[in-house]
């Protein structure tokens, strides 16, 4: 037997054990019972970042002074986090407090990400099929109107100034368009050429 195939083919399998183990850490949040709207929103975002990422996030609020006489008022923070994030994660440890500090623990819930993924792409393929027909709308417009610009924009008037336009024989009028433009017709002659 081979020493080093049987040291390379147990590196390898250790390399491949490491790669489908899932490494997820604990992330913690810390929130203030009077937190102001916008830090509220951002604190938030961050939770659900850490979640969809798949890892366990550890919110903390911590209470000072009097407020630790109002431990319901960090309940209300920490129920608007769970509401806020209820499509990304579930509540593993519920609130408790600890001294001075009211903590719980939110964990991915892969089946509620899965369900908010297949709601979201169904409301962007509804919203891109009703989207579609003013697109199309909207480009035979512009085209259009472009045509009509090329056709009545003057010679002179071209982006580029400096060219000279080659000069062109008018075109003799028919009887039906002279009628239509209120011009008068010319006689063809044949030429001898």
């Amino acid at each position: 037997m081979d020493y080093g195939k049987y040291k390379y083919e147990a590196a390898q399998k250790a390399k491949e054990s490491r790669r489908k183990a899932s490494n997820v850490s604990l992330k913690e949040m810390k929130y203030r019972p009077k937190i102001s709207g916008g830090d509220f929103d951002t604190k938030t975002r961050k939770v659900a970042g850490f979640l969809e990422e798949g890892h366990k996030v550890k919110v903390t609020l911590t209470f000072r002074g009097r407020e630790m006489h109002h431990p319901e008022m960090g309940r209300r923070i920490l129920d608007q986090v769970v509401t806020a994030v209820e499509h990304l994660g579930k509540v593993e440890i519920f609130p408790r407090q600890d001294g001075r500090n009211m903590t719980m623990v939110l964990g991915p819930d892969r089946k509620a990400q899965a369900a908010a993924e297949r709601a979201k792409r169904k409301s962007e393929a509804d919203d891109s099929a009703q989207a579609a027909p003013s697109d199309e709308a909207s480009e035979t417009q512009a085209s259009e109107t472009e045509a009509s610009e090329t056709e009545t924009t003057p010679a002179g008037d071209t982006a580029d100034q400096g060219a000279e336009t080659p000069t062109t024989e008018p075109t003799p009028v028919t009887a039906a368009g002279a009628a239509e433009t209120g011009q008068q017709t010319q006689q063809e002659q044949p030429s001898d050429g």
